[in-house]
């Protein structure tokens, strides 16, 4: 294998995939990376079984070839070569990396112990990336890292006609989005996180295609896909559903920009507990923190209201995630009576994703 390709474009992929790869595993194929050249570019492709990886890159082919070498020391190299482009030749059993005035060399590993990228799963639907950032990155958001639990670890995806649903909980918040989709199949999956994620890195402005069956949900664009395999634990549909009913007692309109710098700037003054308390006054909301050491904080905030003056105390961090989602709206706060949760909503932006966000209450204060 012979090939020369752009330094940048070429470090990218293979941080990307590398990235995807375990750093602690017993078989070091699994930590490699394949460099496929061939008439069309170069192909880069990660798996640990699990995960996968395959991006195209443009290349001048000098000679076609298969290669398979450290994805870590192979990205780390790249990203350090400062010449425009770059040669990367097969040297018997080493892999050289080439530049002008300088020459590294990987070990080439056996390529034929590399599991491979198993073949994406059926079409499910399409959508563009941007939308699918727009609602897949707050959903993400509210999943647990907590392993041992891995029904709160996935996103639950629900395709209903043209419109896919996306719902995750860690128990102390909950995120809901529903999407515009061109559908072409069924799609009913928990797909976990650290997958749905990544999509923040999707190519914006392009097409992507969800695929879908039994075991696996994968990604796909002009140029690359990734694909996982699914988490077989069944997620409670109808209980978190319920959740987002509320029973309303006090409703606050507000400038959610507004709301999450107020948030902010009460973080230092949220104690032990990291907490800030919202209290609901006759046109504005009041954000404050009280920390016996630190000392209190209080901030009014503009808003409308409708309903009862009540008072709630939440995790400041929580808070501010769901606050984040709706970056750049008005924000609309459904607030209900006693230890039940507040839903976070607001209208459909321009490109038809609907997000609701659930946060939990530490405690109301009379």
């Amino acid at each position: 294998m012979d090939l020369t390709a752009t330094t940048a474009d070429l470090a990218a992929a293979a941080t990307e995939v590398a990235r995807l790869l375990p750093t602690r595993v017993f078989d070091p194929v699994l930590a490699g990376l394949v460099l496929r050249a061939n008439r069309d570019g170069v192909e880069l492709v990660g798996s640990d079984r699990e995960h996968a990886v395959r991006l195209n890159r443009p290349a001048t082919v000098h000679e076609d070839g298969a290669v398979l070498v450290p994805a870590r020391p192979l990205a780390d190299t790249l990203r350090g070569v400062e010449d425009d482009q770059v040669r990367l030749v097969v040297e018997g059993s080493r892999l050289a990396v080439r530049t002008s005035a300088a020459r590294f060399a990987l070990p080439v590993l056996d390529l034929a112990s590399h599991p491979g990228v198993p073949p994406l799963p059926p079409v499910a639907g399409r959508m563009p990336s941007d939308v699918l950032t727009a609602a897949l990155t707050p959903v993400a958001g509210a999943t647990s890292k907590d392993d041992a639990l891995p029904i709160f670890t996935g996103v639950r995806m629900l395709a209903v006609g043209d419109h896919l649903e996306l719902i995750a909980t860690d128990r102390y918040r909950m995120a809901f989005a529903t999407v515009p989709w061109s559908a072409e199949g069924s799609l009913n999956v928990l797909a976990p996180a650290a997958l749905m994620a990544d999509v923040s890195r999707l190519p914006q402005h392009t097409v992507v295609t969800i695929h879908a069956d039994e075991d696996r949900i994968a990604l796909s664009w002009p140029g690359g896909s990734v694909s996982t395999t699914l988490l077989a634990a069944p997620f409670p549909d109808d209980r978190a559903r319920k959740l987002l009913e509320a029973i309303i007692d006090s409703t606050v309109v507000v400038e959610a920009d507004a709301l999450a710098g107020a948030v902010r700037r009460a973080t230092p003054y949220s104690g032990p507990h990291g907490s800030v308390t919202l209290q609901v006054e006759d046109s504005e909301l009041r954000v404050r923190g009280s920390d016996p050491q630190t000392g209190e904080s209080e901030e009014s905030v503009k808003a409308t209201i409708e309903g009862n003056r009540v008072t709630k105390t939440f995790q400041a961090r929580y808070l501010a995630d769901a606050l984040r989602a709706f970056s750049g709206r008005r924000v609309e706060l459904r607030i209900q009576d006693g230890l039940r949760s507040t839903v976070l909503t607001s209208q459909p932006g321009e490109d038809g994703v609907e997000l609701k966000y659930l946060v939990v209450p530490l405690r109301t204060v009379a």
